[in-house]
């Protein structure tokens, strides 16, 4: 009997073959390109075309075009090689003069050539904590947009212990303003999240709402509660010695031991989320929350601890800025952290690890854009032109893979679910 005579039986023979197949899993090497390929591609792709609007933007470009076709073609080069020459030096340093310094054995000329790879540290740090608190909330399925507002109020709450609590040494005054600047943080996440988990509010309503509260609240102390005695500027008083974290060099260098705590940190959300049974349960409700349900998980439970540990990692980044870098607190003292948190946690995959390095890219783009606008006279804004293209590629890597025409489809690990209005499933 052939299979034309008797198509169940082929059908049946054709499906038991199919599932005692060995299951071929892709090669660690393999694995390891399909992770990295998109973010890297997408990186350069986005440098590419930020060249591109450093040529359009640039008046010698169109003055040199008008003389001749070559004079304008070298031109749109110079333009877009001195620009990122000036974003490398800036963000990474001088090669020449780092080894010019390390030759001389100068310990002041090798503090100022490795100035300003330091200084990109100093600006990943807040990244880190910011990054760390959009992911883990992606992580659990919810969208905590209100990162700006709780930076500003652990900060605020930093602040005030940092110069209102005096006779304690620093090994004490420095963990609990630490620990002051992350329970604020951890209150502003906590409302959004008890809201949406009780009543169906939805986060990124609540959390925007709650940006405005806290912008508004920390302008009112400035002006008023807290406002430094003899200052006609709205700022803290400057917190006490024993609050201030290290610095490893004399100033003007700035870097300090928040990149240090923000690396703990991050190992320890690691741990958290991957290694722990309460991590697992976010995730798990992150990734289907009927199933977490059925699990017998705390939905309801767990969104409100998502929300208040993400707020409190925006705390920390709060508390570090005045802790390492301001050492007082001003009004806009955050100049968008939170808000470009939410692009580097998208580059980071939602993974600790990735958030690190994508803290370290910004970081390095946004300290090595000063360089560029003062040396090459390119616009500032060029920077987040650059961050938006990138983060665009990464939101749509079919992108990236026809424009190189990569062949595997990469499974995004983590991706974000965010569940619909009223998001109580």
């Amino acid at each position: 009997m052939n299979a034309q005579e008797n198509p169940k039986q082929d059908a049946g023979k054709v499906l038991l073959e199919e599932i005692q197949k060995p299951i071929q899993h892709p090669k660690a090497g393999s694995r390891v390109l399909q992770v990295i390929a998109i973010p890297f591609l997408a990186v350069v792709t986005g440098l590419l075309l930020g060249g591109v609007f450093i040529i359009l933007t640039s008046e010698e470009v169109y003055a040199a075009f008008r003389q001749s076709f070559g004079s304008g073609l070298l031109a749109a080069w110079r333009a877009a090689w001195q620009s990122y020459v000036a974003l490398f030096t800036g963000a990474i340093g001088d090669p020449a003069r780092i080894v010019a310094a390390l030759q001389s054995g100068d310990g002041l000329e090798i503090r100022r050539a490795f100035n300003p790879i330091l200084e990109s540290l100093v600006n990943t740090t807040p990244y880190i904590f910011g990054g760390l608190a959009v992911a883990l909330g992606f992580r659990a399925g919810v969208f905590n947009i209100g990162v700006e507002g709780q930076i500003f109020i652990g900060a605020a709450t930093c602040a005030f212990v940092g110069y209102s609590v005096s006779g304690l040494p620093a090994i004490l005054h420095i963990p609990l303003a630490l620990l002051a600047g992350a329970l604020g943080g951890a209150l502003w996440g906590f409302i959004p999240g008890w809201l949406k988990a009780k009543t169906g509010g939805h986060e990124v309503i609540n959390t925007i709402m709650m940006n405005y509260i806290a912008f508004r609240l920390s302008d009112w102390l400035l002006r008023g509660p807290m406002k430094a005695p003899g200052q006609h500027n709205p700022v803290s008083p400057k917190i006490l010695e024993t609050a201030m974290l290290p610095r490893f060099f004399e100033s003007p260098i700035r870097f300090h031991l928040g990149f240090f705590i923000a690396l703990a940190v991050a190992y320890l959300v690691y741990w958290f989320m991957f290694k722990t049974t309460w991590g697992f349960d976010l995730r798990m409700v992150g990734a289907n929350p009927h199933a977490g349900r059925y699990a017998g998980s705390n939905v309801t439970r767990n969104i409100v601890l998502a929300m208040t540990l993400s707020g409190a990692l925006a705390g920390l980044a709060g508390a570090n800025e005045v802790m390492g870098v301001n050492h007082n607190l001003a009004m806009a003292f955050s100049s968008g952290y939170g808000f470009d948190s939410i692009a580097l946690a998208l580059l980071g995959n939602n993974h600790p690890l990735g958030v690190v390095l994508a803290s370290l890219l910004f970081g390095t783009l946004r300290n090595g854009a000063t360089r560029m606008q003062v040396a090459a006279g390119i616009p500032i804004d060029i920077i987040a032109i650059l961050q938006a293209m990138i983060l665009m590629f990464i939101a749509a890597p079919a992108i990236i893979r026809t424009i190189y025409r990569l062949r595997f489809k990469v499974q995004v690990e983590g991706a974000v679910t965010i569940r619909g209005w009223g998001g109580k499933s």
